[in-house]
Parts: C-alpha cells; sequence; structure tokens
C-alpha cells in the first residue's frame, strides 16, 4: 500500500494536518472529506488512481488537525476559507475537488462562490448543504441551542479498549468495514487515562444554530460553471433528498452506485469511482488491486 506524504499548513496559529499521495507533479485532486470523518478516508481511492496527486485534508475539528478556538461554532462555510487558504500555500489556482457527504456540500460552496478555482467537481453521496425555510429560524435556533449545552457538558464517552471504539464505528449510523473503521481511526482516536476517546471537537456534535436557507444554496448550485458528477449511493442518502436541486446545477451528471454511505471504502464501488474520475482527468486508474490491510 502506497503510504501518504504528511504535513500541516498553518491558518493564523491553527494547524490543518493533510494526507497527500501520488506524484508531486500528477494531476491534482483535492479530497473533502465527510462529517466526523477525517483525510483517511481517502486511502482507497487514492491507492486506485496513482497518477492523481490526492490532497486530503483533515477539516477543522476532526483528525489530527486543531480544533477552532472554544465557543466556535462549526459552520459548514467556514471550511471554504481553511481548503482555499490550503489551494494557496500549495500554490493550486485550479483543481478538481472531490467531495463526500458533508465534504460535497463544502465543495460545493466553494465552487459556487469562487467557480474560477473549479475545474471539476466530483460528489460521492451528497450536493448540498442541509436548508431550512426562512421562518423557522427562531425555532430552530432555539432548539440548537438547548441540545449543544447538553452536548457539550456530557462530552465524548471514552471506551475501555480500541477494539470496542473500532466495532462502534463500524456499527455506526453508516457502517464500515473493520478495515475501514481501522483507517478511519487511526486518525480520530487517542488513548486517554479514562480510555479511548475521539480527538474530533465534540462541538462537530453540535447542531448548527444557523443554516443557510433554500434560496441561498440555489444561488450556489446555478452558479456551478464547471462539469459536476455526483455519484449517489444505492444504500445511503436517500435520492429524493438531492432530486430536487438538480435542475438547478448547469452541467450535472447523476450516477448511482451499488454501495453504502462510505462507497469509496468499499472495494468495488470505490474501483468504479475511481474509473469515472480517471476518466474525466485523462489518467490511467489501476486495473487490478491487492485488498490491502492496515497492520
Amino acid at each position: 500500500m502506497t503510504e501518504p506524504r504528511e504535513y500541516h499548513i498553518d491558518l493564523d496559529g491553527r494547524r490543518l494536518a493533510v494526507m497527500e499521495w501520488g506524484k508531486a507533479d500528477g494531476v491534482p485532486l483535492v479530497a473533502l472529506h465527510g462529517w466526523l470523518d477525517n483525510a483517511a478516508s481517502f486511502t482507497l481511492l487514492a491507492q486506485l488512481l496513482p497518477e492523481v496527486r490526492l490532497i486530503a485534508p483533515d477539516l477543522a475539528g476532526h483528525g489530527r488537525s486543531d480544533h477552532r478556538a472554544p465557543g466556535q461554532p462549526y459552520y459548514i462555510w467556514d471550511n471554504v476559507a481553511d481548503v482555499l487558504a490550503l489551494l494557496d500555500a500549495l500554490k493550486l489556482q485550479t483543481v478538481a475537488l472531490l467531495g463526500h457527504s458533508m465534504g460535497a456540500s463544502v465543495a460545493t460552496l466553494l465552487a459556487g462562490a469562487f467557480p474560477e478555482r473549479v475545474s471539476r467537481l466530483f460528489l460521492l453521496d451528497g450536493l448540498a448543504p442541509r436548508t431550512y425555510a426562512a421562518d423557522t429560524l427562531p425555532e430552530q435556533m432555539a432548539a440548537a441551542l438547548k441540545k449543544g449545552k447538553r452536548i457539550r457538558r456530557r462530552g465524548w464517552r471514552p471506551y475501555a479498549s480500541f477494539d470496542d471504539a473500532l466495532q462502534a464505528r463500524m456499527s455506526g449510523r453508516y457502517p464500515v468495514s473493520r478495515e475501514a473503521a481501522k483507517w478511519l481511526l487511526a486518525r480520530s482516536l487517542k488513548q486517554t487515562a479514562d480510555g479511548w476517546c475521539w480527538q474530533h471537537d465534540i462541538a462537530l456534535s453540535q447542531p448548527s444554530v444557523v443554516r443557510l436557507c433554500d434560496e441561498q444554496v440555489a444561488a450556489f448550485l446555478q452558479r456551478l460553471s464547471m462539469p459536476v458528477l455526483l455519484l449517489m449511493a444505492k444504500h445511503g442518502n436517500e435520492l429524493e433528498g438531492v432530486r430536487p436541486l438538480l435542475d438547478l446545477v448547469p452541467d450535472l451528471t447523476l450516477q448511482v452506485l451499488d454501495g453504502g454511505h462510505h462507497m469509496h471504502l468499499e472495494h468495488e464501488p470505490a474501483a468504479s469511482i475511481a474509473g469515472l474520475i480517471s476518466e474525466r482527468l485523462a489518467v490511467t486508474p489501476v486495473s487490478t488491486f491487492t485488498r490491502m490491510t492496515l497492520l
């Protein structure tokens, strides 16, 4: 298995950790992970795209990146500034973006706000941020603030062993294989005096006090001037949830793959994803591969 290069960039005193695979002069593809995942989410795809320079940050509060300042919320749009800072630090003026779930929403916001920086969008089981009807904001804000207070007080529950945490991740809301869970936990778990605890910020579990409304998200989607490939999982998020948004995107191709929400961590759908990406980036994918294990 090809080992990634790891480094971090400084964001005004806050570290953004990055994993990077492939040739330094390969076609750059910046990959953005989902909520409570981390950059290791793209370990399998990186092995299948050897000609691609796959660059995956741990988004703020996730993996080995620093948390935001205490009391600062994790609004999804704040990730846009962090990813732009990463592109600037690496001197990448225009790139293809790959996003999974929450990462797909971040990619869409960035590409809608800065279409000149994005050549292509590859979106996995997600298209845009969750929205709300504008007139429901007062109730949403009240509910989010109350729930957030309870979450902060409770904190993360430690696991007695690494294997307990592994089993919990494998059987979560979106199940993953043991292999995939090991990749993710290697960057998401730390051992403390109380047991094994998540490294990601507990504040990530707080509901958003403010969300974008339907009209705002529509404006971002309408500005996606680049080709967009949306790959939905047959056993992942409901296609009906994004169907009303599809006609807003000027150049969108939709395919449904036989896999779960983390299909890019499943060998068969990951091979299909790699083939579709390779075709559009004009690179050669790995046609056969040996099943990888994490030692």
